[in-house]
């Protein structure tokens, strides 16, 4: 076998275990499995539900804040080495959330899941974007799309599979052991990931795939010999980007975070009759479900971008958007709800999919890691803003229909913002200015 094709093979082989590295990680995207079932698990400490959804937004948080740290220590502490600390860290925070689960300690559930299991988070998410991204030059939008896909498609595996099939293993009557399954779950993704992790690494210096060229521009850029992080950090396209980015995950993590509830409600409307064990049946199959979508989106407009440009693609994403939050204001049928929902998820995910390789374009192959981290903070703010403003409405409002209008409205308003910031982004790659 020749040199070129064994590394055809081992950056296809890099593809593949980044992508589960980011599946077991993306599992925290099925919490709405979790929110109701604490909240209930808590009794008399009458836990609300901004208090449980504390836990997403701190582990979001931690997640765009060490990616950003993460990004800069990659080209000196190389891809493994954080990968691995990002797997053990992550499964830790599943274990300690346990352990305040047995002691009913929301404080030690901020800690374990929230900050420790969010750096973890964060570490791991970065790493295998930041080194695929490395071994693919030629299909930038298609190979980012196809690993962070993997983070979209966890919620699947969690929500069907993974939390039910615990949760059926350690229910006695009507007690769910909650400590047990979080335990049991830090093991199941714990050590698939650790595994992933170790196959991570960079491609060879100077690595250019066979038969390849890059474009002019890209060319220009990649070459740039002293391209400093503030230089790009501190520029328009910069921000601009970010605002985008940061507006389409606000109005995402309001659906993920709550969408299983308010199917439910939904569902209540039209058939009063219905068990609770059905309605939360339903709400777990279109956490599943969406979370495909979610997936998907990643993949497909990361593909587009590479055909339509990476600013179009985020003008469709975010436009489109703003006319179903309006839709969703009038909809009362149950499954018309989850399917504007799973476009809501193919958006969101699409925006995951897009963002590296517009790094890539605008500011090259060299700096991408470091940048594309500092371009994740826009995740923790988003952590922060999004499961927190359902979360406050939702509790706020005792009428379920009323409290689901408002946060559509609200939605619409953080993707009109995005929207018309994704107006000033620009495909052209970054050019230093010459010093005099």
């Amino acid at each position: 076998m020749s040199s070129t094709n064994t590394k055809t093979v081992n950056r296809w082989l890099i593809a593949i275990m980044g992508t589960v590295l980011q599946i077991c990680l993306g599992t925290i995207y099925a919490w709405s499995f979790f929110q109701i079932p604490l909240m209930k698990y808590a009794g008399d400490l009458n836990w609300t539900n901004q208090q449980v959804a504390m836990i997403l937004s701190l582990a979001l948080c931690f997640l765009g804040l060490s990616a950003a740290v993460g990004g800069t220590l990659l080209p000196k502490t190389g891809p493994r080495k954080l990968a691995i600390a990002g797997a053990i860290l992550f499964a830790l925070g599943w274990v300690i959330g346990g352990f305040a689960l047995s002691i009913k300690s929301l404080p030690l559930l901020y800690l374990g899941m929230g900050v420790i299991g969010g750096i973890g988070l964060g570490l791991g998410y970065v790493t295998p974007v930041a080194t695929a991204a490395k071994w693919f030059p030629d299909k930038k939008g298609f190979i980012t799309g196809m690993v962070v896909m993997g983070f979209g498609l966890g919620a699947l595996f969690m929500s069907k599979f993974i939390a039910p099939n615990y949760q059926a293993m350690f229910t006695s009557g009507d007690v769910t052991n909650w400590p047990t399954v979080f335990f049991c779950i830090a093991g199941t993704l714990g050590v698939p990931a650790l595994i992933a992790a170790l196959i991570l690494q960079n491609p060879p210096a100077g690595y250019v795939p066979a038969g390849w060229t890059p474009p002019a521009a890209e060319a220009k850029a990649n070459a740039a010999p002293d391209l400093k992080l503030k230089e790009c950090v501190f520029t328009t396209r910069f921000w601009f980007v970010w605002v985008a980015f940061f507006c389409n995950i606000t109005a995402g993590l309001m659906f993920i975070g709550f969408q299983s509830p308010m199917l439910q409600n939904l569902l209540k409307l039209s058939d009063p009759s219905m068990l609770p064990a059905a309605l939360a049946a339903a709400g777990a199959t279109l956490i599943a479900v969406s979370s495909l979508f979610n997936g998907i989106g990643r993949f497909f407009w990361g593909g587009l971008s590479d055909k339509i440009g990476r600013a179009n693609t985020y003008r469709i994403i975010l436009g489109s958007q703003i006319l179903i939050f309006i839709a969703l204001i009038f909809v009362q049928s149950p499954i018309l709800f989850a399917i504007l929902v799973c476009y809501i998820l193919l958006c969101y995910g699409g925006g995951f999919g897009t963002a590296p390789s517009y790094v890539l374009t605008v500011f090259g192959n060299k700096i991408m890691g470091v940048v594309y981290g500092c371009l994740l903070t826009a995740w923790s703010a988003a952590g922060l803003v999004g499961p927190q403003v359902a979360a406050i409405i939702k509790d706020s409002n005792k009428d379920p229909t009323r409290a689901a209008t408002i946060t559509y409205i609200v939605g619409a308003v953080f993707l009109s913002v995005g929207f018309l910031f994704a107006l000033l982004l620009s495909n052209k790659a970054f050019e230093q200015k010459k010093k005099a």
